[in-house]
């Protein structure tokens, strides 16, 4: 039986997304609901894969199930492909199974040629309409299919609408716009060294083509790594009778959401252009108009998209995103799909869907991606710096948050600047998808054109990034690289603020304020809370770091680093004191001085973090870090010490490692200085005892870092065993606490059984467990890892991403070994990746029993537990 690579719109439903693309998919599924969808045909997923197995090419076989479709469509229309007399023409789109707006490419119009174009002309008598939809498709077509720049066109259409005083495509008739489509031929030919092609069969041919390459185009592979998307899943073509916008002031096409995808407000929101094509509108080619003002000119139209847009939320139970295009007073649906839209939007829409009874709890816990709640977590504009700034200009607010950084205006520049740590807008006339890269590295995006379904305004929601669109009161000369507001010129040495919830542009730093997460946000979190039954611990090393966290739902902190404590400027001193100290009297005098010091400060987290655990790991310093460099500091140490400036340089020098992160740290100090850990261990006890005395009961969890043999952590251990011991019999009472270990050495993992069997606790030190594993440096890596994911040799960056084949696995056998030794054995993982979704939701099921992870990552890592609980729960 011959392979079925093609499905009519009428064959396929909403479950073949896989193979028939999200957009192909939505497609067979709404032509079987009875909407008003443009006949047509999808080219599979499995198509694309082939083609590639193809040497790039379609195959007989392919060609003639494409022939057998067309005939179809052709019944279907009353229509001929390739007519001169009343042509049959098709658009071209790619549908992949996760959407991806914007990425890869689509054409309009195909099947026009000369001929085509006057008979167009004389059926519907309407000249103007058939060149507009000619020089559409020239410069479409170019453009996708043989990769020609679209500005060697646009600057044609420019110099004719100069030639005739106007400012809109619309003011252009049919006479200036036949000169428009011989002049675009021309620059087809010069480039091309051939006319443009007048057969429509090999214009459909190439077009197919160029979607399927699209797939692997630069831009949709940069998005599918930012988005998790399978590289494998190609992408379908669709097919699809043309329905036209641009036939006059009763046609026109838009971009709508079922509701607003900024705010997650329950009413429509979008944008339409009349007597326009779809590109128009999310190109910002012109201002497109509100949807709400449809029900003006067309009242009609507008209650049957708002009856329709209403049909498709319930029948898909989440929010959509539809193109429409209105051919003289009719409706027709071109597209739906589940919309892109920020992270607030996202909670707001899903808490008020259980309100609504379309979804219940579980279901709105698994509808938000763990990732887009970043969103959510990152600063605004204070109140304060928004009432003492005006703004210079006003654009739309796209994308909530707020941005601050210096002018980049390419996106090159944008990626150049950021990756030697500085703050960047990217500031553009209006974004393109080549423009992604930059979009990624910047902190904010403004663009002077372009709606609120601009190419800018969707994927930087998509991003969680601050985006104001549309800014018509700022003129952007990318060319000679200034961007002029109210008069001034900005070049990339200056400074922008933009409010994305707002729209409004200040020039300056303003000063920014961490957000408040209650009322919806604090609902749906309490469903998180409900359904999850791994613990979310932070990463804290101040009461600032502990506070924020706790307002993000910390359960505790799993990672205290006391070495984080110690470069404020009258403790660092101290520290270098002690470690450059020539005899143990001079160390002791410096560890008297930290004791107190290090006293308070877990005093104060304990006492912010009441009852609630707190795991402190011991001194973990590459000794780098904290020696002196300067000539002044050296000579002030070198009097308090009573040491020659000399003998100090030379103990300087003895110290220094060819690399530290394996060198001289974590608990090899303690070997050779037991004084430092015992000084740390009495300062935990008796930090946590004066909390006993405020009545909040505390149970100290004292981590012993790096260890990978059991004789060296027994060691360190019976030391501060010891120490704690002298503090209950000089205090005259005793308190609980816990002894643990971290687990980020490979023979740590490799011999848990015995170290489980001196421990209470495992936590898992994921970043160094991933630089020793893969023997990568943690600091150096960068400088060649994305040539490594650029030549797929890593599916992920292993310092992002966890990997469980390499790392998962010592992980798993320190938790299958440990266990086995200990049954009573907590576990945890403090390295960063504890906050990244998909090692939460692994790590779930290896058995930890929490989490840690910075402060704004911690309602992410919440989130993806429960996920995770709910969909695959682990015996209790």
């Amino acid at each position: 039986m011959t392979e079925k690579y093609v499905y009519n719109f009428n064959e396929g439903d909403k479950d073949m997304r896989s193979l028939l693309g999200g957009k192909g998919a939505n497609l067979a599924e709404m032509t079987n609901m009875g909407i008003n969808v443009p006949y047509g045909f999808t080219v599979t997923t499995e198509a694309c894969a082939r083609f590639y197995k193809e040497d790039k090419k379609i195959w007989e076989d392919l060609k003639k199930e494409i022939t057998n479709h067309i005939k179809d469509l052709e019944e279907h229309n009353g229509k001929t492909f390739g007519s001169t007399e009343d042509p049959l023409l098709v658009s071209v789109r790619s549908g992949a199974p996760i959407s991806m707006p914007g990425m890869m490419d689509t054409i309009l119009n195909l099947g026009l040629n000369d001929d085509a174009v006057i008979g167009l002309s004389k059926k519907t008598n309407n000249e103007r309409f058939a060149y507009d939809s000619y020089r559409r498709f020239i410069q479409m077509f170019a453009d996708v299919a043989m990769g020609i720049n679209k500005n060697n066109f646009e600057k044609v259409l420019s110099a004719k609408k100069d030639e005739k005083g106007v400012t809109e495509d619309t003011e252009l008739d049919a006479n200036d716009l036949k000169d428009v489509v011989e002049k675009y031929k021309k620059v087809y030919k010069d480039i091309e060294g051939e006319d443009f092609p007048q057969e429509p069969r090999e214009q459909l041919d190439k077009a197919i083509t160029a979607v399927f390459a699209s797939w692997n185009n630069e831009r949709a592979i940069l998005y599918r790594r930012l988005n998790d998307i399978d590289d494998s899943m190609g992408t379908a073509v669709n097919v699809q009778s043309m329905v036209f916008g641009n036939m006059g002031e009763t046609s026109g096409t838009g971009v709508a959401f079922s509701r607003n995808p900024a705010t997650g407000e329950n009413k429509l929101f979008g944008e339409y252009l009349m007597n326009a094509q779809g590109e128009d509108v999310v190109a910002g080619v012109r201002t497109p108009k509100e949807i709400a003002t449809l029900k003006d000119s067309l009242p009609e139209v507008f209650n049957q998209f708002h009856d329709t847009a209403e049909k498709l939320e319930q029948h898909y139970k989440d929010m959509q995103d539809m193109e429409f295009t209105i051919q003289e007073g009719q409706l027709f649906l071109l597209q739906t799909r589940n919309g892109k839209r920020t992270a607030h939007a996202a909670v707001k829409v899903a808490v008020d869907m259980v309100h609504e009874g379309l979804l219940n709890e579980k279901e709105a816990v698994l509808r938000i991606d763990p990732k887009d709640l970043d969103g959510l977590l990152h600063p605004t504009l204070s109140q304060k710096s928004i009432k003492e700034n005006e703004p210079v200009a006003k654009g739309l607010a796209a994308s909530p948050g707020a941005a601050v950084g210096y002018i980049a205006f390419t996106a090159k520049e944008a990626k150049k600047r950021a990756a030697k740590g500085i703050d960047v807008i990217l500031v553009r006339e209006e974004t393109s998808p080549e423009d992604l890269e930059g979009m990624v590295s910047a902190v904010g995006i403004l663009t002077a054109r372009g709606g609120m379904t601009s190419h800018a305004a969707v994927v930087a929601r998509g991003m969680g990034k601050c985006c104001v669109s549309g800014a018509h009161e700022i003129y952007v000369n990318e060319d000679e690289r200034f961007v002029r507001i109210d008069g001034k010129k900005y070049s990339d040495q200056d400074v922008l603020s933009i409010d994305g919830s707002t729209g409004n542009i200040y020039v300056g730093a303003l000063e920014t304020e961490n957000p408040k997460l209650e009322g919806t946000f604090g609902e749906f979190m309490s469903w998180v809370d409900k359904y999850r039954d791994m613990k979310v611990r932070t990463n804290a090393d101040t009461p600032h770091d502990a506070k924020q966290a706790l307002e993000f739902g910390a359960e505790g902190i799993g990672l205290c680093r006391t070495e984080h404590m110690f470069f404020k400027a009258d403790r660092i001193f101290q520290v270098r004191k002690m470690i450059l100290a020539h005899n143990f009297e001079t160390r002791k005098e410096a560890l008297d001085k930290i004791l107190p010091m290090q006293e308070d400060d877990f005093y104060q987290i304990y006492s912010l973090m009441g009852e609630r655990p707190v795991t402190v790991r011991l001194l973990d310093p590459p000794l780098h870090e904290f020696l002196p460099r300067g000539q002044e500091e050296i000579r002030t140490l070198a009097e308090d010490l009573n040491m020659e400036i000399s003998e100090v340089k030379k103990r300087i020098l003895d110290l220094e490692e060819v690399n530290p992160m394996l060198g001289f740290r974590g608990l090899r100090l303690g070997v050779r200085y037991p004084e430092i850990s015992k000084m740390q261990a009495r300062a935990i006890i008796q930090a946590a005892m004066h909390c006993h005395e405020d009545g909040i009961n505390v149970v100290p969890e004292i981590m012993i870092p790096l260890s990978s043999d059991v004789k060296e952590l027994a060691y360190v251990k019976a030391q501060v065993k010891e120490e704690i011991e002298k503090v209950f019999e000089e205090k005259g009472k005793k308190i609980d606490y816990l002894l643990g270990t971290m687990i980020e050495i490979p023979r740590a993992a490799i011999t848990a059984d015995q170290i489980g069997e001196i421990t209470d606790f495992f936590s898992f030190g994921t970043n160094d467990l991933t630089q020793m594993t893969f023997g990568l440096s943690r600091d150096d890596a960068g400088k060649f890892l994305d040539l490594y994911l650029d030549k797929d040799i890593f599916a992920k960056d292993p310092f992002q991403v966890l990997d469980q084949k390499g790392v998962g696995f010592l992980v798993e056998t320190a938790v299958e070994r440990g266990k086995k030794a200990n049954p009573n054995l907590h576990l945890g993982i403090c390295g960063e990746h504890g906050g990244e979704p998909t090692t939460v939701k692994y790590l779930y099921n290896v058995g930890l029993d929490y989490v840690s992870c910075s402060p704004f990552r911690v309602p992410i890592a919440k989130l993806a537990a429960a996920q995770e609980a709910i969909e695959h729960p682990r015996n209790k």
